[in-house]
Parts: C-alpha cells; sequence; structure tokens
C-alpha cells in the first residue's frame, strides 16, 4: 500500500517493526515521517491477500531504501524449487491495483496503457547486463516463512543491482548463518521463533545500472529479538561493500551501536534502526554465535578478529579438503530461490 505519510497508517504493516516503531533515517524517514513524500514512498507489500513485509522505496533511484520483516522460521515451506517471475508495484505507477504484480500481467498493461514504468527499477533494467549484476533481495527469500512469502520477496522493490559475487558469495554466507542463529536464540515466552530484522543499501552518488537504477555502494542487515533462556532482547548487524568479492571475505557480526554509527556517517547524526529496548554494545550472556559457536559475548567479537583471521585461513583450506561445510544445501538456507 502506497501514497501514506506513514507505514503505520496502514495497521497491517505495523507488525513488520519493534513496538510499531519505524526506522530513523535523519532526511529520509524521522519520527515515523516520510519527509520528502514526493521521491519516498512507504510500501506494505501485499501478496495474495496477505501483507508479508514492509519496504520504504526510493522513486528516484529506483532502489528501496530498506525492507523489514519478522522472521519466524521455515513454518509451512514446501522443499518445491521457487520459479517466481519478478514483479511491480502498479500504485507507484498510479495505477490502482494494490498487490504486486508481474510488470506483464494484463490488468497493469490495460490500466497502465502500455506506457513505460517510470518509477521503479523493471526486468529489463537487469536482463543481460554486462556488469554482473544479480538483483539481490533485501528480504531474503531463505527467511520467508513458506511458499507464498517466498514468493513476495519477488518484486523489484524489494531488490538492488548487487555484484553477482558480493551477491551468490559472502552476502549469502552471511543470510544463511543470521538465519540459524535467529533460529536458535530469537525465541519468545511461548517458545516461537520471532524476530525483528531491517535490511537496507546505501545509493552510490552516480553508479547506475542502465542509467536508471542506482547502484548500491554498501548493503547492511540488523535484527533484534527477545531471547526466552537469557531472559533479555538481543541484536546484532552486519554491513558490506558492494563490490565483486572474489576473495570470498566474510561478513562479521557486529553490534548494533557499530552499525548506526557507519549510518549516522552518511545521514547524519540520529540514524536509529530499531527501539531502545534492543542493545546497542554489549550482549553479557552466552549466545550461540552464527557459525553455531560459542560467544561470551558480541564485544568478544571485535577481540578475537586476529584469530578469526587465521581461522578463516583454516576453513578455507577445509572446504577444499572436503572437511567443513558451515551452509550446504541440506541447511536450506538458499531454499531454491533464484537469487538472480
Amino acid at each position: 500500500m502506497c501514497w501514506v505519510e506513514k507505514f503505520s497508517d496502514v495497521p497491517q504493516c505495523k507488525k513488520f517493526f519493534l513496538e510499531g516503531t519505524t526506522p530513523n533515517l535523519p532526511g529520509i524517514l524521522v519520527g515515523g515521517t516520510v519527509k520528502d513524500q514526493n521521491r519516498y514512498k512507504p510500501i506494505c507489500q501485499l501478496f495474495n491477500n496477505t501483507y508479508r513485509f514492509a519496504t520504504l522505496y526510493d522513486t528516484t533511484n529506483r532502489i528501496p531504501v530498506f525492507s523489514a520483516y519478522t522472521f519466524t522460521g521455515n513454518v509451512v515451506g514446501s522443499k518445491r524449487p521457487i520459479n517466481q517471475t519478478w514483479m511491480i508495484e502498479p500504485q507507484l505507477e498510479n495505477i490502482d491495483i494494490k498487490e504486486m504484480k508481474t510488470q506483464g500481467d494484463k490488468k497493469v498493461k490495460e490500466l497502465n496503457n502500455n506506457k513505460a514504468v517510470t518509477h521503479q527499477a523493471v526486468d529489463t533494467d537487469y536482463e543481460l547486463n554486462k556488469m554482473k549484476l544479480d538483483r539481490g533481495h533485501l528480504f531474503p527469500c531463505s527467511h520467508a516463512p513458506d511458499d507464498d512469502a517466498k514468493r513476495s520477496t519477488f518484486t523489484l522493490t524489494n531488490a538492488v543491482p548487487q555484484y553477482e559475487k558480493f551477491n551468490r558469495g559472502s552476502w549469502k554466507t552471511m543470510e544463511c548463518r543470521v538465519r540459524k542463529f535467529l533460529e536458535l536464540n530469537c525465541k519468545d515466552n511461548n517458545d516461537q521463533i520471532k524476530a525483528y530484522v531491517v535490511t537496507g543499501a546505501v545509493p552510490s552518488h552516480s553508479n547506475t545500472l542502465n542509467k536508471r537504477v542506482n547502484i548500491p555502494d554498501h548493503l547492511w542487515t540488523a535484527y533484534c529479538c527477545y531471547n526466552n533462556n537469557l531472559k533479555q532482547w538481543v541484536a546484532g548487524a552486519h554491513w558490506g561493500e558492494n563490490v565483486q568479492d572474489t576473495k570470498g571475505k566474510t561478513l562479521n557480526p557486529e553490534t548494533l551501536g557499530a552499525l548506526e554509527g557507519e549510518l549516522n556517517k552518511i545521514y547524519n547524526v540520529g540514524v536509529k534502526v530499531f527501539h531502545d529496548k534492543c542493545p546497542r554494545t554489549v550482549v553479557l550472556s552466552v549466545l550461540e554465535d552464527e557459525t553455531g559457536r560459542n560467544l561470551e559475548s558480541v564485544e568478544e567479537v571485535g577481540k578475537k578478529r586476529v584469530r578469526e583471521r587465521s581461522r578463516e585461513r583454516s576453513i578455507k583450506m577445509a572446504r577444499r579438503t572436503g572437511e567443513l561445510k558451515e551452509c550446504d544445501e541440506e541447511d536450506g538456507c538458499d531454499c531454491d530461490c533464484d537469487e538472480k
């Protein structure tokens, strides 16, 4: 649902944000209100009559600012491959259809009088591009709880141009590890998996795909959830540079505060990704980290970087000899979703 000042104007959208609190991005989204409403459009992503996630979309750069969703684990998803045609948001083109649809949908073409789609990316922007850019999900298909939710992630309002080696390499590995972490550590008082996740893109100044779609410089993601075992809220974050990652760089977990500090350099002081109950600095209890090992605290991650570099070299050697598989197909981390 587009053309609203606040996500809260659509009640079904509030559930994707902890305590209904949207991210604070100075100059873009402040106190839940979009500042430049001609450029930035809140979308409550509707697919098959159900709201699936929320996106703030930049119609100038033709990429999302962020997508927000609740992670609940793979509840009823099937093992069948997801083969979904990419969709667009009709309302961005003033087409009176409230659900995402494929660009070739008969009703979309009829109501749009066969005019070009101007306010968002389209398939032809990505097809046959020679820059080795994928349609990179912000809300990843592999984090969706069922087949319809997985299909709903295939809207171009949820995608950015992402270099293929980054998208299919370190970013995909990180998504897999985060999924495992959330499944292990984010269970509420009813022992149900539930976490809040926001994933965003930092646009470049002038790098574009097909002279239309901004190619972001960085991608970032953060999660926050209640851990019933620890009786406290936990949070973490990652970010990475959108480049052809030929060396297989590992995206290490960071604190939520560290991510907000990085985003403050871009959007000016005042960035808040989550509600105040999410810890910004240290988680002071034993958790399962994203590789399944015990961590004393998130703070320890920073102290162990030197040892991690040595460990990464060992991991690469083990992978080459077949001794270690951290995120193999049996984990279902890519859920047979075509991320391209």
